[in-house]
C-alpha cells in the first residue's frame, strides 16, 4: 500500500487507476436508463481529463468492488461556471456516488475524509461543490461536511442539452 491509499478492515480508499475508472464508468453506463448517452460522454471526458492530469478520481473499494467515488476537478476549463470554483488553491468536487446497498454505512464519509486530506497535502486551501437547490438531503450532507458558505447560483448543461439549476458552496481545507 502506498501513500495514495488507506485501508481499514476490507475497505480501501485510493486514487483510482485508469483501469478502475473504466470499470466504474462501464458500471454507471450499464445502470443508467434514459440518460445513457450522457454517461457515455461523461466517461470519455473523464478518461481524457484523467490522462491530462485535470482530475483526481477517488474510489472506495470494499472487498475488491468499487462502491463509492468522488472526483476532484483541478482545471477551470472543465468546470462549468468555474469562476470562484476552481483555481490553483481551490478544487471543485463532484461525482459523489455510492452504490445504493452501501449508502448510509459510513463508507463515503471515509472516502471523503481521505480525499480532503489528500487535497490539503497537495496544497489546496479551499474546496467547492455544487448541488441542485431541491436536493435537500444532499445539501444537509454537504453542510455536515462543512460546506455551509454559499458562493453563487448558476445553470449547468448536460451533454444532451438538459439544463439544471445549481447552488455552489465552499469550505476551507484546514
Amino acid at each position: 500500500m502506498n501513500t495514495d491509499e488507506i485501508m481499514t478492515e476490507h475497505f480501501l480508499c485510493k486514487i483510482a487507476t485508469l483501469e478502475e475508472m473504466n470499470t466504474k464508468w462501464d458500471y454507471e453506463i450499464a445502470h443508467s436508463n434514459a440518460d445513457r448517452e450522457n454517461w457515455i460522454v461523461w466517461k470519455a471526458q473523464n478518461l481524457e481529463n484523467y490522462k491530462k492530469g485535470r482530475i483526481i478520481p477517488y474510489y472506495g473499494i470494499l472487498n475488491g468492488s468499487i462502491i463509492c467515488e468522488a472526483t476532484a476537478m483541478l482545471c477551470p476549463k472543465i468546470v462549468q461556471n468555474s469562476d470562484g470554483l476552481v483555481d490553483d488553491q481551490t478544487v471543485y468536487l463532484s461525482a459523489f456516488r455510492t452504490v445504493e446497498q452501501y449508502r448510509g454505512q459510513g463508507y463515503f464519509s471515509k472516502l471523503f475524509c481521505f480525499m480532503l486530506t489528500d487535497l490539503r497535502q497537495r496544497g489546496y486551501k479551499k474546496a467547492t461543490l455544487g448541488v441542485e437547490p431541491g436536493e435537500e438531503t444532499n445539501k444537509a450532507i454537504y453542510a455536515h461536511y462543512g460546506f455551509t458558505k454559499f458562493l453563487k447560483s448558476g445553470k449547468e448543461k448536460y451533454p444532451d442539452g438538459t439544463e439544471i439549476d445549481v447552488e455552489y458552496y465552499v469550505k476551507a481545507l484546514k
